[in-house]
């Protein structure tokens, strides 16, 4: 059962693959916003993932990120996942990261859970 204060936590060793410049090449080439919004939905996702039922997934719905401080690519970017409420289908978290040296970004993160076949039966849908 997920329950509020449940933690997760990774740690991710950065490199070229994950360069602010691979989204505009005139970007410093530092650790990019759009990994630590990866990092920070995966690592909730996993939080999630061994408390869902069956033909139960996790879909994020809205975050709420600042990215305060650059990250030299090879250094270890460590994101921490904290639930802080439960509603029913609804979870929110509270989410942190810290390179070697410091905190470098916090977010607020909304997931839902979700029937699988009817979000992918929505899915098919679309393509008409």
């Amino acid at each position: 059962m997920l329950t509020v204060g449940m933690k997760h936590e990774k740690t991710l060793k950065t490199g070229p693959e994950h360069s602010a410049r691979n989204f505009f090449p005139d970007l410093p080439d530092v650790f990019g916003t759009p990994y630590l919004v990866g990092l920070f939905e995966g690592i909730s996702a996993e939080l999630m993932a061994p408390h869902l039922g069956p033909g139960e997934q996790s879909v994020g719905a809205g975050m709420e990120l600042q990215h305060t401080a650059p990250t030299p690519l090879g250094m270890a970017v460590r994101a921490v996942s904290e639930l802080l409420e439960v509603d029913r289908r609804k979870h929110v978290f509270k989410l942190e990261a810290f390179d070697e040296k410091e905190k470098i970004g916090e977010a607020r993160h909304i997931r839902y859970i979700i029937d699988a076949a009817k979000f992918n039966q929505k899915v098919e849908g679309k393509k008409g």
